[in-house]
């Protein structure tokens, strides 16, 4: 639930890519247009809602307010599809013909830091452009977030995201621009909330809000300043994570699950390069671990993240990804992270903060320092933490000294034990190893006792 890495000053970035439901690309496109950013800190944001326009319909063009789950909005040459054309998730989706415009009548309160939605051309109909508009004047007047248009040209639904970064009262208006008579199809649209930047120049970067992937504490003081390329935050909206320009993968990820994101999203399998990392850094390929005997082994799992395709998408991303040799990647961190999940199922939520650090581990290939021709290094320990709460609010303040904290550490390595309690330890034994400090946000005289604690690995 965070906003992506910015690049310069009022700037465009485009990334368009191509989407086949297969290991190595995307299952549908993914556009993003993110605003720049180029000082420190990071920004800390929840979902304000998910509309997917499933609970009412419209069955013509002409202009009507419709009242959806999440408020009223006004859809101007356009009406709620259902036919088997209309491209959508569920059984309902907006289609928009002309220069048609889809609205809201209602303002959020609480900002954006980005907004997302899918997009498709209807049935046969040729290719179309649309953009996105934002009023923080109650719809009196808006103004274009960023500079660029969308243009759909596939039945298959794709995802745009726009880098909004707004505090305060704001609403938003989709504006089809250019195909005639061409139509389109809107699902999804998503509003990440804006909660304001934290960290500045000091590299804090965190947020204490509940349900933030940065609640924790930062570890290393990662700050998203590009001249710190070792030590660079990076905010994915559903997980935060350190980047190391010269390993070409993660110190470490930070991420929060409850109940709200597990659904039953589909596994998108599209892992692919991130072009929104800062320009002149390189873009790990999809095909980068390809005959080295190590699985793309997640940090942020896709299983976590299966409540929007968005989410889902997001994790297949290499620079969520780490040279995990294959037994411990499939079956040891497979069975800690369907734990997890399980917790979740139980009615807990859960923090989780996972990295891993050195040089060399043995796949199914044999041993190897690093991959890609040398450019991605396999890191000899694959580590997490998982704080565990009760479903519940404040949950800064609900950590105490009996709170219970899983900290386990892996060799990357395949002749690894799948019973992930073998490799339980400690969270101040990872914080030796790192030199991080994980869990900065909790009061002192509780960490101190949360560090030194060894799960039983059972709960008891």
């Amino acid at each position: 639930m965070k906003l992506r890495h910015l690049l310069a000053p009022i700037a465009i970035v485009l990334m368009l890519a191509s989407c086949q439901k297969n290991e190595t690309t995307p299952s549908a496109e993914k556009l993003n247009l993110n605003t720049a950013n180029t000082t420190g800190g990071s920004y800390a944001s929840t979902q304000t809602f998910d509309e997917g326009f499933e609970s009412a319909g419209k069955t013509a063009y002409a202009d009507a307010d419709v009242t959806f789950t999440s408020g009223s909005w006004d859809l101007n040459s356009a009406l709620v599809g259902t036919s088997a054309s209309d491209a959508k998730v569920g059984s309902h989706s907006i289609r928009i013909e002309n220069t048609g415009t889809l609205g809201m009548n209602f303002d959020v309160t609480t900002g954006a830091s980005t907004v997302t939605m899918e997009y498709a051309v209807y049935g046969s109909d040729g290719s179309s452009a649309f953009q996105l508009w934002e009023s923080t004047n109650g719809g009196s007047t808006y103004t274009q977030v960023g500079t660029t248009s969308i243009t759909a040209s596939s039945t298959t639904l794709a995802t745009a995201t726009f880098t909004v970064n707004v505090a305060g009262t704001i609403r938003f208006q989709l504006r089809k621009t250019t195909g005639g008579t061409n139509r389109i199809n809107i699902d999804e649209f998503t509003i990440n909330s804006y909660s304001g930047k934290s960290g500045g120049g000091t590299g804090g970067g965190s947020s204490t809000a509940d349900n933030t992937n940065l609640m924790l504490g930062n570890p290393s003081n990662a700050t998203a300043d590009i001249s710190n390329f070792d030590n660079y935050l990076y905010d994915h909206t559903y997980y935060v994570e350190s980047y190391n320009r010269d390993r070409n993968e993660p110190n470490w990820v930070s991420w929060y699950v409850g109940s709200t994101s597990l659904g039953s999203q589909d596994r998108a399998n599209d892992f692919r390069p991130d072009p929104n990392l800062p320009t002149g850094w390189y873009e790990v390929p999809a095909t980068a671990y390809s005959g080295s005997g190590f699985d793309r082994g997640h940090n942020c799992p896709s299983g976590d993240r299966t409540s929007t395709v968005a989410a889902n998408e997001e994790t297949f991303l290499m620079d969520n990804m780490v040279p995990q040799a294959p037994q411990n990647n499939e079956q040891t961190w497979a069975n800690l992270e369907e734990y997890g999940r399980s917790l979740v199922a139980a009615g807990d939520e859960i923090y989780v903060i996972m990295g891993s650090y050195g040089s060399g581990g043995t796949g199914s290939s044999g041993s190897a320092t690093t991959v890609d021709g040398g450019l991605v290094v396999v890191p000899s320990n694959i580590w997490k933490v998982i704080v565990v709460l009760p479903n519940g609010n404040n949950d800064l303040s609900r950590i105490t000294s009996t709170t219970r904290v899983i900290a386990v550490n892996t060799p990357n390595i395949n002749t690894i034990s799948s019973d992930w309690t073998q490799y339980i330890t400690t969270v101040k034994s990872i914080e030796t190893a790192t030199g991080y400090s994980l869990l900065t946000n909790v009061p002192a005289s509780i960490r101190t006792v949360l560090e030194n604690e060894k799960d039983s690995g059972t709960g008891n």
